[in-house]
């Protein structure tokens, strides 16, 4: 125990300020630099604990590697008189626990300490370090509203890495460059924490990464404004068996106007298990400063009378209340106009439930679809919007990447047969929210749900309604709801995964589907889909299996709706590739673009038409068409490459490509447009780099291994194309591979008898690659020989 102007080295003690199991604190004054300190020391009676000196150390060495400023800043590590201490800032104020004493914090009070305390985990994550024991007692209040981490005391030290998560290796429990005699391993098994605040990992004993501090920050959160811990119990091992297997009381029970998505957020903090949680404490930190900034705006809007506003206006139309951008974020009056370009972003599940996933997935695309058919509205593509599924959402950055007006965003929870959907409307121009709403339905009830969701957007777009648009709004597929859950988890299966096997199993429930209900068209569009990704150069379907079930589909669909334009976008592709019928494709795609004009696969459809029929121009203004429609989709570049491509603008087709790659770096059929791109231009050496890199990415696409067999065999790599050639042949023996990829080999290897034998059976199979060979440069070799020009005949008496 140090005394009151006692020396201690070159700090002179003032006053005994704390203390407790870990050390004693005192403030004092550092006569070398004259400021007040705090200084922390280790207690006398546990010197001789190595393992309390190592808690101690590492506290020392964990805190002052981190600079924040809402950590506590360590000033001195050292040893005075065989006493080990830690000399840090002194922070004039009170811990959390004190300020509950006198009350339970208020809702925005406690949004505010919470995202403080945030911030300080993202610095501190981001520098390998997990604190472990985030509680009252160690989060410090300035009288200015400062707030302060303390304690790093038993903060666990480890290796980060960059993952697509932002998840801290929990593998991996060493820091590079660590401490001379420091162990930073604790025991297995040994609960490290203050029991009401351990995540469940912790007290299970086992690793812990970054979500053990999510967890432990939501149980804070939730204290602070219920005045109580979620998980209580009489001793340690009854509060542990909560935190393993309880569900904490609803905030509403302790206050009645805690806001409903504050619930969510500490049910996503405090699920049991870390997939579920949040996966980085950034995305906890941006649901806490929007729900922040919304109470902010609703406190603003308040203030402000329906007498004011009416006072403040000319316009007959409502006006609507924005922040400025000055300091005082003072809430200002803006008459909005009709909101012409709008980006629906996937709805977030926060169940933490993968039936859950599929609802909000197909929730979102209903949206989508419905608000698509107004025609004043400009809705950014299901393709591009859900690039940003399962990401850190700053809807302001979303809404000025996507160029629209307006962004909409949400999350859905499912308790039972429960569906609760919390819903934000933002306005980008002015960067206010425009309007929010909460549905809470039954799944038996989802239908007026997913209608009442588009009509309440139509209405917050201020945009006039005729009643047609209000039919395309209230149309409805089904009124089957079990229908309907199947098909939109077929949906998933079928769009999100694309192998053959979730394919397959996709079909599987869209089949399930129209057993509940016959008449459901689109649920047959969707299977006419999914053949069509099993008939193309990665599904590895024969044309003959796929296609006429592609078509039969499309055609049932539009036997019952014959105003669905993704049927008929499936019946041009079926039409194009299988049937070769150019002149029933062509219509088919113009009908599915008049019907669905803001649908990007429709425009792409009829752009592959185009190319097919050396319609060069139109081809490549229907590839800037898609990239309009979907600015950040591949897909787009892709399109736009391959007409350049065709009309032997190589320069260009290259420069597209690229852009797709910049995209998606793993984009299978950019690499092989690149390839051929580069092929044609006399860059071989690119060339086969490019079509290796598609080869490795597309993971068993036939198509793209022959191209790379065909450059091998052209720049003199015979043995490579060779093998090449023995592998497609040892699949072909159990798999299917188009005979036009073996065409394509034989080709490169100057092996023409060969070549023409493989056309002739790939026009047996009705090759999708066929229709395309008036204008496919790699058979310029072959245009001049006889029995070409009979194939190139024939396709078109097919025709």
């Amino acid at each position: 125990m140090l005394n009151s102007g006692e020396n201690f080295g070159h700090y002179t003690i003032n006053s005994a300020i704390g203390a407790g199991g870990m050390g004693e604190i005192y403030l004092a004054r550092d006569t070398r630099l004259k400021r007040d300190v705090a200084i922390k020391i280790l207690p006398e009676k546990l010197l001789k604990d190595d393992a309390a000196i190592e808690r101690f150390m590492r506290e020392a060495y964990a805190a002052s590697a981190l600079n924040h400023p809402n950590i506590l800043t360590i000033y001195d590590i050292g040893e005075f008189e065989k006493i080990r201490f830690i000399a840090t800032e002194f922070v004039a104020g009170e811990t959390i626990r004190e300020r509950l004493k006198a009350d339970n914090l208020p809702v925005k009070e406690s949004l505010d300490i919470a995202v403080q305390v945030a911030n300080a985990l993202d610095a501190a994550h981001s520098a390998g370090i997990v604190h472990r024991d985030i509680k009252p007692e160690n989060v410090m209040l300035r009288a200015d509203g400062y707030v302060k981490v303390l304690d790093f005391g038993i903060a666990k030290l480890i290796e980060t890495r960059n993952d697509e998560r932002g998840i801290i290796n929990e593998e991996n429990e060493t820091l590079r460059q660590s401490p001379p005699n420091i162990r930073h391993s604790t025991t297995p098994g040994m609960i490290i924490g203050t029991a009401a605040y351990l995540s469940p990992e912790q007290a299970r004993g086992a690793k812990v990464d970054t979500r053990s501090d999510i967890f432990s920050l939501g149980v804070l959160i939730y204290e602070m404004i219920a005045g109580a811990t979620p998980f209580a119990g009489a001793t340690v091992p009854d509060i542990i068996a909560a935190i393993l297997k309880s569900e904490p009381k609803p905030l509403s029970d302790f206050l009645k106007t805690s806001p409903p998505e504050l619930e969510w957020i500490i049910a996503k903090s405090l699920k049991k298990e870390r997939k579920a949680r949040y996966q980085n404490i950034r995305e906890l930190s941006a649901d806490l400063k929007r729900l922040g900034q919304r109470l902010e705006f609703e406190t603003e809007l308040q203030r402000v009378s329906d007498s004011d506003l009416k006072n403040q206006t000319n316009s007959n139309e409502n006006p609507t209340l924005v922040f400025s951008n000055n300091p005082t974020n003072t809430a200002i009056k803006k008459t909005r106009k009709a909101i012409d370009s709008l980006a629906v972003l996937p709805l977030a599940n926060v169940s933490g439930d993968q039936k859950t996933e599929y609802l909000a997935d197909g929730i979102t695309e209903y949206t989508i679809n419905s608000l698509s058919q107004l025609p004043k509205l400009r809705v950014v593509p299901r393709s591009t919007a859900f690039r940003y599924k399962n990401q850190e959402n700053d809807l302001q950055k979303i809404g000025e990447e996507l160029g629209v007006r307006a962004v909409f965003a949400g999350r859905v929870m499912q308790l039972g047969d429960a569906i609760i959907v919390k819903t934000e409307l933002v306005d980008i121009a002015n960067q206010a929210q425009i309007w929010g709403e909460e549905y809470r339905r039954t799944l038996t009830d989802i239908f007026s749900l997913l209608d009442e969701i588009a009509e309440d957007i139509g209405k917050q777009l201020r945009i006039k309604l005729t009643g047609e648009d209000k039919k395309k709004l209230a149309k409805r597929y089904t009124e089957n709801a079990e229908a309907y859950q199947l098909y939109v988890k077929g949906r998933y299966f079928v769009t999100t995964r694309r192998t053959e096997k979730f394919i397959k199993k996709g079909i599987d429930l869209y089949q399930k589907a129209i057993e509940l209900d016959p008449n459901y068209a689109l649920a047959y569009s969707g299977i006419a889909e999914a053949y069509g990704f099993l008939a193309s150069s990665t599904g590895g379907w024969s044309p003959h299996k796929a296609y006429p079930k592609a078509k039969a589909a499309a055609l049932k669909a539009l036997e019952i709706d014959d105003a669905l334009g993704e049927a008929f976008c499936s019946l041009g592709f079926s039409r194009l590739l299988y049937d070769w019928d150019f002149d029933e494709a062509e219509k088919a795609f113009k009908k599915a673009i008049a019907l669905s004009p803001q649908f990007p696969n429709a425009h792409d459809g009829y752009g592959f038409f185009l190319k097919a029929a050396g319609r060069h121009k139109e081809a490549i203004q229907k590839g800037i068409e898609v990239q309009r429609l979907d600015p950040l989709s591949p897909f787009g570049h892709i399109s736009l490459g391959y007409a350049y491509y065709f009309a032997r603008d190589y320069e260009k087709a290259i420069e597209e490509c690229n852009k797709a790659l910049e995209l998606d770096k793993y984009s299978t059929f950019a690499y092989r447009n690149l390839g051929l791109a580069y092929l044609q231009s006399g860059s071989t050496e690119n060339a086969i780099s490019a079509l290796s890199k598609a080869v490795t990415f597309s993971s068993g696409g036939f198509a793209f291994e022959s191209y790379l067999g065909c450059a091998y065999a052209l720049v003199g790599r015979y043995k490579e194309a060779a093998e090449v050639l023995e592998n497609l042949h040892e699949i072909s023996k159990e798999k299917y591979v188009s005979a036009y990829s073996f065409a394509m080999l034989y080709l490169g290897l100057n092996d023409y008898d060969q070549t023409f034998e493989y056309l002739e059976k790939a026009f047996a199979e009705r090759s999708g690659f066929l229709p395309f060979l008036k204008v496919e440069p790699m058979v310029d070799p072959l245009r001049d020989d006889p029995r070409f020009e009979d194939l190139v005949w024939r396709i078109d008496l097919v025709r």
